[in-house]
């Protein structure tokens, strides 16, 4: 069972932002903003690749009542899932990451030279 279905199941303690029936936000343990929150679906979904249209648009409304429940709707926010190894995805179990609370760099590839993808 992964980290993230023992939230769900009540077995490891996380710092809950929102929930409901299908979804959780709860704080990231590692953040990177000031702002950092992991939402997930309660049902497992390995990655973004097997996701339904309808979680989808059930995570949809439930990211945007989290940025508003944060206080980061009006002043801006990044949505962010990686999806398999090449992606940065560490727990296979579909998450976004809701970042802000702060003017957001994008340095991700700021110092790679692109000679060394091809």
């Amino acid at each position: 069972m992964c980290i993230f279905c023992k939230i769900v199941n009540g077995e490891l303690p996380a710092n809950m932002v929102r929930e409901n029936d299908d979804f959780m936000a709860f704080h990231d343990l590692n953040p990177k903003a000031p702002a950092h929150i992991l939402v997930i679906p309660k049902l497992h979904v390995d990655s973004f690749n097997e996701v339904t249209p309808e979680t989808m648009a059930g995570m949809t409304s439930f990211i945007q009542e989290v940025a508003k429940v944060v206080g980061i709707k009006e002043s801006g926010y990044r949505v962010i899932t990686n999806v398999g190894d090449n992606g940065g995805q560490e727990v296979k179990h579909l998450h976004w990451h809701v970042l802000g609370g702060a003017k957001l760099a994008w340095g991700h590839f700021a110092d790679a030279d692109t000679k060394d993808f091809f």
